[in-house]
């Protein structure tokens, strides 16, 4: 783990996994510190910002510093439910690729509960861990000029919602009416980092 200065009231925290990037957040936000004001969880690093002037940046890496990282507090995550259609472009190549018949790719994906690890990519955008082995699969060769709003898709180790229009390289397994991200509303935003999440289909 590497503490790298991010300006006078921030750090930039480089962990060695996604799994021990999560537990820094976790323990950070469990903390509830006041002099917090951001923390920005990624695939391998967590940025913290604290108010300017407070000095609590050597607070939080002794927190850190002496958290069971290999433990970290759960907290009380959000638990969201999003519908799927589950008709996507690639869900017959994905179930090809994982030797399953389509409706056994439903199940798992159903199956699994996700936990919200980081955003970004766009706005809204969760990538979501928990995904179960035999969905784990490369992106496309060659990506989609258009993927639509709301497209439900699979990435190596992670699955996620296109909260809208976009270009992306992601295997489609399905499509939500869900909105995930709306500037106008008081959270814009449907997921956060820590927010566990389960898909249901509808058809």
């Amino acid at each position: 783990m590497r503490w790298l200065p991010y300006g006078p009231d921030a750090t930039l925290i480089e962990c060695s996994s996604l799994e021990e990037a999560g537990a820094v957040r976790a323990v950070v936000a469990a903390a509830t510190l006041p002099e917090v004001t951001e923390i920005v969880p990624g695939a391998r690093t967590v940025l913290v910002a604290v108010a300017p002037g407070s000095g609590a940046l050597a607070e939080i890496r002794a927190l850190v510093e002496a958290a069971d990282l290999d433990h970290p507090p759960a907290g009380e995550p959000r638990e969201v439910t999003i519908d799927v259609h589950y008709d996507g472009d690639d869900l017959d190549e994905v179930a090809r690729t994982a030797g399953i018949s389509t409706e056994a790719v439903v199940e798992l994906h159903t199956g699994a509960e996700y936990t919200v690890a980081f955003t970004g990519f766009a706005p809204g955008f969760g990538y979501l861990t928990g995904l179960p082995e035999p969905l784990q699969q490369s992106r496309l060769d060659s990506p989609r000029t258009r993927v639509p709003a709301g497209s439900v898709g699979l990435a190596g180790e992670f699955t996620g919602v296109y909260p809208r229009s976009s270009p992306g390289g992601w295997r489609l397994i399905g499509r939500t009416g869900t909105v995930l991200f709306d500037p106008r509303a008081e959270r814009p935003a449907l997921l956060s980092p820590g927010d566990r999440v389960r898909f249901r289909s509808v058809h």
